[in-house]
């Protein structure tokens, strides 16, 4: 090619000019011919390493200009410092909850629940919902929620590990699921319904008072023994403001709880329920650990019961039904383990002082 062009050239040149001055002439050109060639190469090159930096660059400005993080960057890496924090991939897809509270009760706080939470379900984004907002009334309707806090989570929840394990604490509505929190130990902040008092139910103080206290109990558990000192401090208290009511819950891990659930109904019958609960929680560990009925029929002599009629009722075990509509109600509202109780609509779990009792009570009475 070479060649060719060479003798291309020489024809072009004029006949006249000598030999020497021709192949001058003819080495000039192709000397501008090879700086044209490299040019060229070097514009390509330039070219290709353009597009090459340039990619680099959208990675990198993509990177540090928050308009996300590059695939390409991070495609290798698990965890990565970014801005002072640490990001760590996920394989789970980001699943959104909704959750229902109220930001005037101190209980019903869902900041530590949500940390919990987000150990387990770390792509989780929470977005709170206040109760007395048209959104929160919507939900509350929708999933029937009784307490809050209470958590709904969009249908990415059934795509994480905690899903594929414990389905069972969720229940579908349309496309969103809601958290059964009793299940996961989730203590309820506020009950958006309160225990009914019904007029057959062990109760004492104000009939039409505006302020409630409703005690879910066992005579057999020790903390309930506790508990029932503070309650009836309560009572001497307030008994001309509030009114107080006492319901059953016998704990199967108690042999004679239903035993003496049965003997305070059927002391209930006969109008001394709170003679016959101060006298059993006082002797606790005198029968607890034997069988029967003998004990409890003994105490109700001893408290001058009509013991014929008193014995006949726990013979017939009278008030089966009833103490199961108390443990029906308990299941209800969630409840568990005793005591339990509520104010009003401020539910406590487990035992508290007299001071936090009267607080309460004092608070309610000042609405």
């Amino acid at each position: 090619m070479e060649e060719k062009n060479e003798e291309k050239m020489a024809s072009d040149l004029p006949s006249e000019m000598k030999e020497g001055e021709k192949e001058l002439i003819i080495k000039e050109k192709n000397e501008q011919l090879e700086k044209k060639k490299l040019k060229n190469y070097v514009s390509i090159i330039i070219l290709l390493a353009g597009l090459l930096a340039g990619s680099i660059f959208v990675d990198v400005a993509q990177f540090f200009g928050h308009q996300g993080v590059s695939p390409r960057a991070l495609k290798d890496l698990d965890v990565f410092p970014f801005e002072g924090k640490t990001w760590v991939s996920y394989n789970e897809p980001i699943v959104n909850v909704q959750v229902v509270t109220d930001s005037k009760c101190e209980a019903c706080d869902p900041t530590e629940p949500l940390k919990w939470l987000k150990r387990v379900m770390p792509t989780l984004l929470a977005k709170k919902v206040e109760i007395d907002s048209p959104e929160g009334k919507s939900l509350v309707s929708q999933f029937k929620i009784k307490n809050i806090p209470a958590f709904i989570f969009d249908e990415n929840v059934t795509k994480t590990d905690v899903y594929s394990q414990a389905q069972a604490i969720f229940s579908k509505e349309g496309s969103n699921y809601l958290m059964n929190t009793d299940q996961v130990g989730i203590k309820p902040g506020k009950f958006l319904e309160t225990p009914e008092v019904k007029e057959d139910d062990a109760q004492i103080g104000l009939k039409n008072a505006k302020v409630k206290a409703v005690l879910f109990s066992d005579f057999q558990c020790p903390y309930c023994k506790t508990f029932y000192e503070t309650y009836k401090q309560a009572i001497n208290e307030y008994k001309d403001r509030v009114l107080f009511a006492f319901k059953h819950v016998p704990l199967d891990f108690h042999k004679q709880a239903m035993n003496a659930a049965m003997a305070g109904e059927c002391a209930q019958e006969q109008g001394k329920f709170w003679e016959i609960s101060d006298k059993l929680y006082a002797t606790q560990t005198d029968w607890s650990n034997i069988e029967g009925t003998a004990k409890f029929k003994a105490y109700a002599a001893q408290l001058g019961l009509n013991t014929a009629k008193f014995n006949q009722c726990m013979d017939d075990s009278k008030y089966k039904d009833k103490i199961a509509a108390d443990q029906a109600q308990a299941q209800n509202f969630g409840i568990s383990g005793t005591p339990s109780f509520f104010v009003n609509d401020q539910f406590f779990g487990g035992l508290v002082t007299y001071d936090q009792l009267k607080q309460t009570l004092d608070a309610e009475l000042a609405k």
